[in-house]
């Protein structure tokens, strides 16, 4: 879907970033034009939304993401974020940054690198402690914590800029290639984590070459190309191929893929009828192999999964377990071989299935009342006790 400056620029209520007529002209030393990096560019970016920044080197996105960011000045144009420029002090308080190069310093280790920038933004000591602890078990670098990041390879920093980038739980985040560096199980995660931030409400502007990372998580994208747009739209408007239909069912016999096929070709031209088997992508194999290895307690010396989101950085956007959940889990624990039972005995339940009866059985009825003793019993205990302590005898 080919948009023009104009047309992309429709005022949303809810909209974080509006760009309208953005243009950066580079000048060499005499004043001279050199060149037009973004040239006329427009567009919105709404609250709680995954947005792709694509194009080829050079089509204008670092410098889009730097105006953004208030590092650079446009030569035309306006920006606003959150209703105000971004050169807005309490604005960029409120914005995560993770540039395409890991600006670290390299003496600090990843303990000090976080709690430096926490300080940044004035968070409290117990604070900074706490998101410190959760983003090192987020990243996978828990391990590592205390290595200098000027030994960590490409991908170990990428996974602590990352982890910068949140420790003000931002409500806009800028990430220029994110997954450049990581190895695939690194990829999934950040993606994850992008997804959990916009179920949270947060805003993430994302820039990436690699196109599949970009359709997994990106409800809109902008396409660059000689900083102009070429492109925009959702995915589906963009993707789609709305004279083609596909259709997926279970292994068919080949008496019925017959006719199936002769029913559809008697519709469209048999040079376009396609029969294939449906695949995996290569990701979701090298995560189900990945997990198997895991699963078998294979060790391994590099940064390792993170596992789930931060406690701060989800909020209250995923519900807490449910009971069933809290079963599973507690059935998922490891739980100690039993003793061998003696030759003849009756064996031992097993700790689940007592947990598994106790939910699924009927609760048991409250045990009735003891039936109330009669009156005249009652008066005729009365007397006797009260004889017995005057001493004399029941008439």
């Amino acid at each position: 879907m080919i948009m023009t400056a104009e047309s992309a620029t429709a005022a949303t209520p809810d909209a974080v970033v509006r760009v309208a007529g953005l243009t950066k002209l580079f000048k060499d030393f005499w004043g001279r034009p050199k060149a037009r990096a973004v040239d006329n560019v427009s567009f919105e970016v709404r609250r709680g939304e995954v947005f792709g920044l694509l194009g080829p080197n050079g089509s204008g996105k670092s410098t889009t993401v730097k105006m953004l960011l208030g590092l650079l000045n446009p030569t035309r144009g306006t920006i606003e974020v959150f209703g105000h420029s971004p050169r807005h002090v309490q604005t960029k308080a409120r914005l995560g940054y993770l540039p395409e190069e890991s600006y670290l310093y390299r003496y600090l280790d990843s303990r000090e690198t976080l709690d430096f920038f926490g300080n940044l933004f004035r968070l409290p000591p117990e604070k900074r402690d706490d998101r410190t602890e959760q983003l090192l078990e987020m990243v996978g670098l828990k391990n590592v914590q205390r290595r200098v990041v000027g030994e960590f390879s490409k991908g170990m920093q990428r996974r602590i800029g990352l982890a910068q980038a949140l420790i003000n739980d931002p409500d806009l985040v800028i990430l220029d290639e994110p997954t450049s560096g990581l190895d695939p199980l690194g990829c999934r995660e950040v993606k994850d984590l992008i997804l959990a931030l916009a179920r949270r409400g947060k805003t993430v502007i994302l820039s990436s070459h690699l196109l599949a990372d970009v359709q997994d998580v990106c409800d809109r994208v902008v396409i660059y190309y000689g900083g102009k747009i070429q492109a925009l739209g959702t995915m589906n408007e963009l993707l789609a191929t709305p004279d083609k239909v596909r259709i997926t069912a279970p292994a068919l016999s080949r008496e019925t893929m017959e006719r199936v096929l002769e029913t559809i070709r008697a519709e469209a031209a048999a040079d376009r009828v396609r029969v294939d088997v449906p695949t995996q992508d290569l990701e979701s194999y090298f995560l189900g192999v990945v997990e198997r290895a895991r699963a078998a307690e294979a060790h391994t010396s590099g940064a390792i999964s993170g596992g789930r989101v931060a406690e701060y950085l989800r909020g209250e956007a995923e519900e807490p377990a449910t009971q069933a959940e809290k079963v599973l889990e507690r059935l998922a624990e490891a739980a100690p071989a039993p003793a061998p039972a003696a030759p003849g005995a009756a064996p031992a339940p097993r700790p689940d299935e007592g947990l598994l009866a106790s939910l699924s059985a009927p609760a048991a009825p409250p045990p009735a009342p003891a039936p109330a003793p009669a009156p005249a019993k009652v008066l005729a205990e009365a007397d006797d006790k009260l004889a017995s302590l005057l001493g004399g005898t029941k008439k």
